[in-house]
């Protein structure tokens, strides 16, 4: 994939820790299923999650994503992916483990 950046490592409030690779925000995707979070990095260089996600399908461009004005006001200039093959539960299982470590401000409803 183009514009790859590294890794990440996000730790879930279970205590588990989930490797990410970190892409530019607006990179498209193979059609696969997966987690994401949109970031940005913070006076220290440390990266912030901005919002937490789970899609079938990371190919889906992300421009008319719900939460996208809260992401781009909160100033998210990234997103880290992984692939998660695991089925629906288990996206959905990763996306809750890691928002309720993080309480990203664009997850709030």
């Amino acid at each position: 994939m183009a514009n790859f950046q590294g890794t990440c490592a996000w730790q879930g409030n279970s205590g588990t820790n989930y490797t990410y690779w970190v892409y530019p925000i607006r990179t498209r995707f193979t059609k696969d299923p997966g987690n994401y979070i949109y970031t940005k990095k913070d006076h220290l260089g440390r990266w912030v999650n901005v919002y937490t996600g789970q899609t079938q399908d990371l190919s889906t461009r992300f421009d008319d994503h719900h939460a996208m004005p809260c992401i781009l006001r909160c100033g998210a200039t990234h997103i880290h992916v992984h692939q998660n093959t695991g089925g629906k539960q288990a996206r959905l299982d990763e996306e809750t483990d890691i928002r309720k470590y993080y309480d990203p401000t664009c997850n709030k409803q």
